[in-house]
């Protein structure tokens, strides 16, 4: 065997040696600035189309982002992929902040600062929605999962307020929810519904509040 097949061989040998698994892997492990990239789309394709309207495209998306067309591609091959990952990154964003609110010590305080951050969840469904009905599979399960979220969420919420004596026990987090959706989906006009549901939203949370005892 010649010299350079011998070396050849030897190096085959080591690349399918134990540690040639732990390579690949760490191969595969995706780049800092890859994962910044992504982030960067997540966070810029949640401004923009929660502003709607005709400019909420890809494009306008890449250029928020500071990043190439090729490069949100990459990450999202598809609008809908896009915007599935947009939607779970807010459900969970929610999720942490309702888990943040829990330290205040005043829950009434803490379940409206948390469902004026909900409106800024659904200004990005509805926008994102207006774009992609057409294709958008409504029976996907990441939106069953995210109802949960949002339920458990506002559950804890109430609960809380309820414990402390600061909310009235009649109204249920289904109550909450159903108030939520209905005051950001209400008939009206389209430019400035966040304002109106966010207005609501204080009235109805006027409303949650425990009577003093007579």
């Amino acid at each position: 065997m010649s010299e350079g097949a011998g070396r050849t061989a030897a190096e085959k040998g080591r690349r399918s040696g134990p540690d040639a698994g732990a390579e690949a892997g760490s191969a595969r492990k995706p780049r800092a600035d890859s994962l910044r990239n992504r982030e960067k789309l997540l966070v810029a394709a949640s401004a923009v189309f929660a502003q709607g309207g005709p400019e909420a495209s890809l494009e306008a998306v890449a250029r928020r982002a500071g990043v190439g067309i090729g490069t949100l591609y990459r990450h999202f091959p598809t609008r809908e992929a896009l915007f599935l990952a947009v939607y779970r990154r807010e459900a969970e964003e929610l999720a942490a902040l309702s888990d943040d609110l829990a330290r205040l010590n005043d829950p009434e305080a803490a379940l409206r600062r948390w469902l004026h951050a909900a409106v800024g969840m659904v200004a990005t469904k509805r926008g994102m929605a207006a774009v992609l009905s057409p294709a958008l599979d409504a029976d996907d399960p990441l939106f069953a999962e995210v109802k949960t979220r949002l339920h458990d969420a506002i559950a804890a919420l109430v609960a809380r307020g309820v414990e402390a004596g600061a909310l009235r026990d009649d109204i249920s987090a289904l109550d909450v929810m159903r108030a939520l959706f209905g005051f950001c989906y209400a008939p009206g006009p389209a430019d400035n519904w966040q304002d109106a549901a966010l207005r609501l939203l204080d009235v109805f949370v006027d409303g949650l509040r425990r009577p003093p005892e007579a």
